[in-house]
Order: C-alpha cells, then sequence, then structure tokens
C-alpha cells in the first residue's frame, strides 16, 4: 500500500483540519509584475483530506506564452481563451475561507495576487501552505523536494507534468502523505499570514537602471563630474527632481537615495540646510555644490570605467579626458564600518574550501559522523553552541529541530524535559548524552531511510565557490534558506542587500525585506516560506555587473537575542526545490540583535559563498544604514 493511499483520511489528524485550496498555475515567465498565468487550476478538500471541488482553465495572457519548452502552452493553443477577468469571481469564490496550498506557494501565491489586482478584484486569501516548505520540516529521504519526486516518494501517480490540473491533485495526494508525516513528527504546520489586497507590492514597479560604471570618487573643488560619481539630491530645486535624476542618469552618473561616505557629491540649494543628507555630508565630508553648478557640470561628464562585464552606454555624449594629472601619493583603503565587515579569511579550524570545478560538489568532510544529522537538547546556550561545534567537527551536520533527517539526539542538563523527547523515544531514535561526543559510536535508527547527496557542511566563515549553470535551461535562482527552532517566539526578520564595490546599495530598494520583497530588477527576492523559515533568491546571471556581493541577514524584531533564539541553520543551492549544495549552523551570537547569515559575492568571473555567521547588538536599523540605505529616524 503506498503512503498516498493510506494518508487519503485525514480525520484523525485535528490539528490539521483544515479547509484547503490546492492550487497550480503555468505562466510566461518568473516575474510576477511582469509576466502573465497561462493556466490555472484549482481543487479543494474538506478537513477529512476529501476532494470537494475542481476548476480548471486555460487562459489568454495578451502576451508572448514564454517558454513554451517547459508548458507546451503555445499563442494558438491559448487563443480564444477567456482572460483573467473572465474566471476571477469563481476562481475568488474557491479560494474563499480556505488555505491555499502550492507547491512553492508564493510563487502561485503572487502570481494570482497581481492577477486579482489587474481585475481590481479581492484576493480573498488570507493563510497559505507551501508544500515544500512543509516537506523541509518533514525532510524525507530524498534527493530533492521537487514535486514529481515527493510524488513519488509517497507513491502519488504523476501523469503530466506542467499540466496545471494534473500537478494540482498529484499536490493533493503529497499533501495528504505529508500531513501524516507531520503528525508523525509532532510538526507545527507552516503556516504563512498573507497580506492584505491591494498590497502595495503588487503594483507594477518600473525597473531601475543599475549604474554601469565604477565609483571614481569625490567631486574635486573645479569638477569635473565623471561617471560612475554617486550623487544625491535633496531639497527644493528648481528643475523638477525626477527631471535631475533622469539627466544624471543619462550622463552616466549613479542617482542615489541617500548620502554616505562614498558619495561623491550632494547637490542642495540650501547647504546650510537642516535635511538629513545635508547634516550626513556635512558629518562625511561630501562636496556639497547647488543646482546651478550641477547642470553645468552635467554639459561635461568625462568618461568613466565600466564595471567588469558591463557594456557602457553608447549614447551617453561625453567629453574626451583631459591629459591625466599627477596622481600623488596612493590613498589609504578606505576604513570599514563597523556594521558591514569585510570578507575575513577563516579563523582557526574554519578552513575554506578550496575551488572546485564548475558544476562539482566540494569534498565531503570525513569523520564518525559524516552523514548524520544531530540534534541537541537542553544545555545553556554555550553548552549547546559548544556541542554543535562538536557535532560540525566530527563531519556530522547539527540539527535544530526535529525531523525525519534526524539521526541522532544528544541530550544535555535540562534537556530531559524537552517536550520532544517522548516523541523522539517512539521514533526508536538513537539518544546519547554529552559524552558520546567524545568518541560516538553510530547505529542506525530503525527506519531511516538511506539519504543520497547531503548538503556538505560549512564552518563558521567557510567558503565554497558556486557552481555554474550547465545545460540549455533556464538558470535556476541560487537560494539561501535560513530556519531557526520552531517553538521560538518572537519574529525573526531575514532580508538581503545587493551591494556594489563600496559594499553599499546602489539604491534603497536594493534593501530587501518582509515590506519589499524584491529588488526593481528582480534579481533578489524574498520568500516567506513559514513563521520559521525564509528564503533569499539571487538570480545571479542577471545581476548588472555593479553588484559585486548579496548579504543575507537575519535580525529579531524586539528586544530578545540571539542567545535566547539559539542556532539559526542555513542551508544553499541552485533553485527552491532542488537538493541543497551546502548547509551550516550559525549559534556564536549571543547578546546580538542582528546576524550576517551569507555573502555571495564575485570571484572574478564566478560566485563564491560564505557563512558568516557574525552578529552585531544593534537593530536591523543600523545595520541598513551602515550599508547606505536612507532609514527613516
Amino acid at each position: 500500500m503506498s503512503l498516498a493511499s493510506a494518508a487519503s483520511d485525514l480525520s484523525d489528524l485535528r490539528d490539521y483540519a483544515f479547509e484547503w485550496a490546492l492550487v497550480d498555475v503555468e505562466t510566461s515567465g518568473l516575474v510576477p509584475r511582469r509576466d502573465r498565468v497561462l493556466s490555472l487550476a484549482v481543487v479543494t478538500l474538506g478537513p477529512d483530506g476529501r476532494q470537494t471541488g475542481e476548476f480548471s482553465t486555460l487562459l489568454d495572457p495578451g502576451c508572448d506564452p514564454g517558454p513554451v519548452h517547459v508548458h507546451g502552452l503555445t499563442a494558438g493553443r491559448l487563443r480564444g481563451a477567456p482572460v483573467f477577468e473572465q474566471v476571477a469571481e469563481r476562481v475568488g469564490a474557491l479560494l474563499e475561507g480556505r488555505v491555499l496550498v502550492a507547491h512553492n506557494a508564493q510563487f502561485d501565491y503572487d502570481f494570482l495576487a497581481h492577477e486579482f489586482a489587474r481585475a481590481r478584484l479581492r484576493l480573498p486569501v488570507a493563510r497559505r501552505l507551501c508544500t515544500l516548505a512543509l516537506n523541509r520540516r518533514v525532510d524525507p529521504p530524498t534527493d530533492d523536494l521537487r514535486l514529481g519526486t515527493l510524488a513519488e516518494h509517497y507513491g502519488v501517480p504523476q501523469l503530466k507534468a506542467h499540466d496545471a490540473l494534473d500537478d494540482t491533485r498529484v499536490l493533493a495526494g503529497v499533501l495528504r502523505a505529508s500531513l501524516h508525516q507531520a503528525a508523525r513528527l509532532g510538526l507545527p504546520l507552516p503556516l504563512v499570514a498573507c497580506p492584505p489586497r491591494q498590497d502595495p507590492r503588487f503594483a507594477p514597479k518600473p525597473p531601475k537602471t543599475p549604474c554601469a560604471f565604477r565609483n571614481p570618487g569625490r567631486l574635486d573643488a573645479d569638477g569635473p563630474l565623471v561617471q560612475g560619481m554617486k550623487v544625491a539630491v535633496t531639497g527644493e530645486t528648481r528643475t523638477a527632481r525626477a527631471d535631475l535624476v533622469l539627466r544624471g542618469v543619462a550622463a552616466g552618473l549613479n542617482m542615489m537615495t541617500s548620502v554616505s561616505r562614498h558619495t561623491s557629491v550632494l547637490v542642495t540649494n540650501d547647504s546650510a540646510g537642516g535635511s538629513a543628507k545635508a547634516r550626513r555630508a556635512r558629518a562625511e565630508g561630501v562636496p556639497v555644490i547647488d543646482e546651478s553648478a550641477f547642470l553645468r557640470l552635467l554639459g561635461g561628464v568625462r568618461p568613466g570605467t565600466p564595471h567588469e562585464g558591463a557594456v557602457p552606454p553608447e549614447a551617453v555624449p561625453v567629453q574626451e579626458p583631459a591629459p591625466p594629472a599627477d596622481p600623488g601619493p596612493a590613498e589609504g583603503p578606505a576604513p570599514v564600518l563597523p556594521a558591514v565587515p569585510a570578507p575575513r579569511a577563516p579563523g582557526p579550524g574554519e578552513a575554506a574550501a578550496a575551488p572546485k570545478p564548475a558544476g562539482r560538489r566540494p569534498a565531503k568532510p570525513r569523520g564518525p559522523l559524516s552523514g548524520r544529522r544531530v540534534l541537541v537538547l537542553g544545555g545553556t546556550h554555550p553548552d549547546a553552541v559548544a556541542a554543535r561545534t562538536r557535532v560540525v567537527e566530527l563531519g556530522g551536520a547539527a540539527a535544530i529541530n526535529l525531523s525525519a533527517g534526524v539521526t541522532d539526539v544528544v541530550v544535555l542538563d535540562g534537556g530531559r524535559a524537552d517536550r520532544r523527547l517522548p516523541r523522539i523515544t517512539a521514533l526508536l531514535l538513537p539518544v546519547h548524552d554529552a559524552a558520546w561526543l567524545v568518541a560516538p559510536v553510530v547505529t542506525e535508527a530503525p527506519g531511516a531511510g538511506v539519504r543520497r547527496g547531503a548538503a556538505h557542511v560549512l564552518p563558521r566563515g567557510g567558503v565554497v565557490d558556486l557552481p555554474l549553470p550547465t545545460g540549455r535551461g533556464a538558470a535556476r535562482p541560487w537560494t539561501v534558506t535560513a530556519s531557526w527552532a520552531q517553538q521560538t517566539a518572537c519574529e525573526i526578520d531575514v532580508v538581503a542587500f545587493v551591494l556594489d564595490e563600496d559594499e553599499q546599495v546602489s539604491f534603497d530598494e536594493d534593501f530587501v525585506f518582509y515590506g519589499a520583497p524584491e529588488n526593481p530588477g528582480g534579481t533578489v527576492r524574498l520568500l516567506s516560506d513559514g513563521p520559521t523559515e525564509q528564503t533569499v533568491g539571487v538570480d545571479l546571471a542577471a545581476l548588472p555587473p555593479s553588484a559585486r556581493k548579496v548579504v543575507v541577514a537575519a535580525a529579531i524584531d524586539g528586544s530578545p537575542a540571539f542567545g535566547d533564539v539559539g542556532a539559526l541553520h542555513i542551508v544553499s543551492g541552485p533553485g527552491t526545490s532542488a537538493a541543497p549544495l551546502v548547509q551550516a549552523t550559525l549559534d556564536a551570537a549571543t547578546t546580538e540583535r542582528t546576524m550576517l547569515l551569507a555573502e555571495i559575492y564575485r570571484r572574478g568571473q564566478s560566485w563564491r559563498l560564505r557563512a558568516v555567521g557574525q552578529g552585531y547588538d544593534h537593530g536591523l536599523d543600523a545595520l541598513a544604514r551602515s550599508y547606505g540605505v536612507d532609514v527613516d529616524d
């Protein structure tokens, strides 16, 4: 009997008794604010898991259908189908009062939210459940968490991949089986509260064009402006602010919304004014010019140095540069803000992974716990940190939550009171005391699945080369997923900063967080997978040459510190459902309220990932300011 058939009845799972609306969409692309839904299917289930309704349709998107080789939906096949506005009310009736369920649910939810917004209708979804996030918690012994892989594991027949209706029927079987496995492990569901209708994030946003030139530094007393200079404007101007910005961008300048120590010049008609930008410029010694001087200098902008790999705009008229003057003594390195540490060499015991050929996984560490996943219960925060560090030293992975992938449990002082211990005992998992970590002897837990391709464990400060995409298919976003203990009471926000060579954002919108989960170019996105799990996706192939690094961080909302929360676990890999390449457990922070989790940075023509684990006592606003984000006081 398959797991799916055994799990078809959910009547005994009272904690998971919801009305469900399972959704799948096929789309013309991957960016919801730009691309359109080509087909959709909705299957509704009652609290007992039995199907109560079904609807599917093709849709005429009014645009190119995109990757036909993926979804098979040609323009000819879609011609004559209804437009979304014609089916929106029927779809809304199926979603009303139900938990929306999808595999990679934020993708489907965001596309529906944009389609409903275009139709000027309310999207009636208050909560959603991602079966991908749910199975990350369950952690079945599969190579990856793609829908087809999970269907095979749970014994759910799949007839036609990328067919919206068939995928939704398969999703129903995967949901039923996943809920039973979650109940066996005593896992809370990763339900996500959805934003209200007409949320500003769903308003179309024109992409901003990153500056193609490197920052040459500050403006000299008599000019000239040089392409790539960072220019900010504050106060009232005779010329419309938008026009000033457009003219600066057309000339190859980097028009900024904030002032930092890297700003080349501030344009203002009130140099003694009290604006935040003017005060910061005075504090940092940034040159200040008025509007008329800026307009005069715009007529003679000198050529700049393009970012590596950038193609300078050919239409920008510039004057030939004057003969170079004596450069004088070489300028020393710029000071590093305390809140923005530069990449550091790994410390003792934190050897960086050696560069690997593209597409090859890093070598697996050897040790008695190689391939094991160890959950530590109890102990003080320093004791638990020491135990998890020892697990990694022995070649294992340190778990922070109970899942099907846990192979061993270590109980420190006070750990016998952990509410998960009775379930661990029922699952027949090996339970050890702290002395076991001195020279562990491993035994296989009854019924443990064979897990192939386990992610490489990085220590704090460890570095790994990211494999280059291969094949003709579209490159998937590289993801960094952070998770923490499911019993955590406080809220933790995962954020990302897209930084240039000055370790600064090019514009405020390159700060990605819950309120702005996507940067203007759509190259970095935040996915809210559940209350204790969030993912940052980075399209490495589409990042502009000016983007040198993407920093992923976490911040605690309120007064608790990471010593109260405990460890954060990160996994990183190509795509949301692919097998992760690396993992790391970051738990050195104690009193800190913000933590840098990972950096993805350019190394020549390739990219690297560093597991950082550096914490700071200040809040997220101070971290954002240090990266050049204009944060209101």
